[in-house]
């Protein structure tokens, strides 16, 4: 028997195709319908048959719905809300997928009914591709999902869905909004700036030219590069709506790379030594929690 009757995905990209993907592989929803307004996306969802039903407005999509999903850039979700508020039925659950949760509420529930339960999520997945054909069913297999819910939030609907990721495979946490904002800044919105960075400074470099650059990129500049291809709306909209946690996260980086910078100066071998047997730790951990395999030279052939 199917967990809801009839789920609505607003957005297609790489993590709402993946879900519409996990949906019907495991049967979850009687009925699933999607809104997505990129109509090169349109086409790639049709040809793929994605879903039953593709509307043409937001209103139609989400009438009925017993589980609406925004997974739309976080910028949007205000926008979206005051068009379909009034419209999602009593007792249907609204969720998202986005990296940031405190924010969401205060862009959601004003256009939401007291009888709508409202319940954020963030699953923790996700490829540097995007699109409707870049996802794939076993994307959230073993990875966290994280759902945020205020304070008096249904016990029925959030155990509902729970369920829910927990059929396309996450392991659930349920977590405060701004701590999950405060962990997501350090593990990965941090991270992300500091690709794009990095990435940005290689590309500006008067003295290495834009093709040298390209010929001899060693494997952590590729890493690099490859966290800094992700979506460019998607992460603006991030660090927008988390810039708090991530200038908080930002301030402890700049004092540690400035330690870095004074052991390197001070030809403290010790000091390096140290914070690098330190950090090498956690990667250890990260192997041994199952979040990453291990793989001689991170999985990399010896062509790459």
């Amino acid at each position: 028997m199917a967990l809801y009757n009839k789920i609505t995905i607003i957005g297609l990209g790489l993590i709402g195709s993946s879900i519409a993907r996990g949906i019907k592989e495991k049967k979850i929803a009687k009925y699933l319908h999607a809104y997505e307004k990129n109509s090169v996306f349109v086409k790639t969802i049709n040809d793929l048959s994605l879903v039953d039903v593709l509307a043409t407005d937001l209103i139609s999509a989400v009438e009925d719905a017993d589980l609406i999903i925004l997974a739309t850039p976080v910028g949007a979700y205000e926008n979206i809300g005051k068009i379909i508020g009034s419209h999602i039925k009593e007792g249907a659950t609204l969720s998202d997928v986005g990296s940031i949760k405190a924010a969401v509420f205060g862009m959601l529930e004003p256009s939401l009914s007291e009888k709508v339960h409202f319940i954020p999520a963030h699953p923790v997945a996700g490829t540097e591709k995007s699109g409707p054909a870049a996802g794939f069913s076993s994307l959230f297999h073993d990875r966290w999902a994280i759902i945020t819910p205020a304070k008096g939030t249904d016990t029925q609907a959030l155990e509902k869905l729970t369920t829910f990721w927990e059929m396309l495979g996450s392991n659930v946490e349920i977590m405060n909004a701004d701590h999950h904002d405060k962990v997501l800044a350090i593990t990965s919105h941090v991270p992300h700036l500091i690709a794009y960075n990095i990435v940005g400074t290689a590309r500006d470099l008067e003295e290495v030219t834009k093709s040298e650059v390209i010929k001899f990129s060693a494997g952590g500049f590729r890493d690099f590069t490859r966290i800094a291809a992700s979506d460019p709306t998607m992460w603006r909209d991030v660090f927008l709506n988390n810039k708090e946690a991530v200038l908080e996260m930002l301030g402890r980086f700049s004092e540690d790379l400035t330690a870095l910078q004074r052991a390197i100066r001070w030809e403290d071998g010790d000091a390096l030594y140290d914070i690098f047997e330190k950090t090498r730790r956690i990667r250890k951990q990260i192997i041994d929690a199952g979040q990453e395999e291990d793989l001689e030279n991170f999985g990399r052939s010896s062509d790459d």
